[in-house]
C-alpha cells in the first residue's frame, strides 16, 4: 500500500523505551545466558509496541528472539508464557522465561520472516485466511483464559449490546495486527500470544477483518474475505452487528485515551464497518 494515511500498520511505533542488552543488570544477563548460552551479539529489534527490550541474541546454541518487561508489569508476558503450548504450531515455541531482579524475560525460537501485508491484493491475504481456519481447532485449553464476554464487558455495556452471541469455548488470538502475523518461508505464523481468551470460533476471523478494512479494503470486501474461513459461516448477521458496535466503543475508548493516529484509524475502520452493517446489509 502506497498511501500511508490508509494504513494502520505502517503507523505502529513502540510505546515502551526499549531497553538495550548491556543496559539489562548483569545478573539478569547471566541468568538468560544460563539458558540460551553465552551471548556474542545481539541485534536489537525496534519493531513491537510494549516490551521494554527486544532482541536477536546470537548464542553458542544459535539465535534466539528475546523480549523483556520489568517484573511488575509482566501478566501479558506471563499470559502469554501460559498459554504457548496451546497454541503450537501456529507460534514460536516459548523456549526459556527468566524471572529475577526485576525483569521478567522471555526467549523464543527465532523465526527468520515479516509481518503480513494486509492490504488490497496481497498474496498474503490467503494465507491469514488457511491458518484462522486451522487456528478455529485449536483445542480448549486447561489452563484460565479470560471470556470474551468478561474482556469486552465494558464497550459492550457503552455501546448497549448484549455479547451473549460473542460467547464460546474456542481459544482465541483476539489482537491481529499484521505485526502479529508473522510471515516465514515455512508459513504464516501468529505470534504475541498476550491477550489468549475464550469466545464464538469466528471472532479472530472478524478481528482480523478489521484490521483489513484498517489497510485499505471495504468492509464488504473484507467480509468477502471472511468468507474463505470455514467458522466464518457460523457468524450471523445479529452476532457480526453485536461485534462491530462493540468494537466501535472499543476503539473509541482507546484512541481518546491515548490518541495515536493507527489507533484512530482502527476506531474509522470499526466505525465503517459498523455502518455498513446498518445500511447495506439490513
Amino acid at each position: 500500500m502506497n498511501d500511508t494515511t490508509k494504513s494502520a500498520a505502517r503507523a505502529m511505533t513502540p510505546v515502551a523505551t526499549r531497553t538495550n542488552w548491556r543496559d539489562l543488570p548483569e545478573q539478569v544477563r547471566a541468568a538468560v545466558e544460563v539458558h540460551a548460552g553465552t551471548v556474542h551479539r545481539v541485534d536489537t529489534i525496534s519493531s513491537g509496541l510494549n516490551a521494554s527490550f527486544t532482541a536477536r541474541l546470537h548464542t553458542t546454541t544459535g539465535v534466539t528472539f528475546a523480549k523483556g518487561v520489568p517484573s511488575d508489569r509482566a501478566a501479558a508476558q506471563r499470559r502469554e508464557a501460559e498459554i504457548n503450548p496451546h497454541v503450537q504450531p501456529f507460534a514460536p515455541h516459548l523456549l526459556w522465561q527468566v524471572d529475577t531482579l526485576g525483569w521478567h524475560i522471555l526467549g523464543f525460537e527465532h523465526l527468520d520472516g515479516r509481518a503480513a501485508d494486509l492490504s488490497p491484493g496481497s498474496a498474503d491475504l490467503a494465507d491469514l485466511a488457511e491458518v484462522l481456519s486451522l487456528l478455529a481447532k485449536l483445542a480448549t485449553p486447561s489452563n484460565a483464559c479470560k471470556r470474551i464476554e468478561d474482556r469486552w464487558a465494558d464497550a459492550a455495556q457503552r455501546a448497549g449490546v448484549d455479547t451473549e452471541l460473542l460467547t464460546g469455548d474456542h481459544l482465541l488470538h483476539t489482537d491481529l495486527n499484521p505485526h502479529n502475523v508473522l510471515v516465514t518461508d515455512t508459513g504464516t505464523r501468529i505470534v504475541d500470544w498476550s491477550w489468549p481468551t475464550l469466545g464464538a470460533a469466528w471472532i479472530d476471523t472478524a478481528c482480523a477483518a478489521l484490521w483489513l478494512i484498517a489497510e485499505g479494503h471495504t468492509p464488504a470486501d473484507a467480509e468477502a474475505w471472511s468468507s474463505r474461513v470455514e467458522v466464518w459461516a457460523a457468524a450471523i448477521p445479529k452476532a457480526l452487528d453485536v461485534f462491530t458496535k462493540v468494537n466501535v466503543a472499543l476503539w473509541r475508548q482507546i484512541a481518546a485515551t491515548e490518541p495515536r493516529s493507527w489507533k484512530q484509524r482502527l476506531h474509522e475502520a470499526a466505525a465503517d464497518w459498523a455502518e455498513y452493517r446498518t445500511t447495506a446489509v439490513q
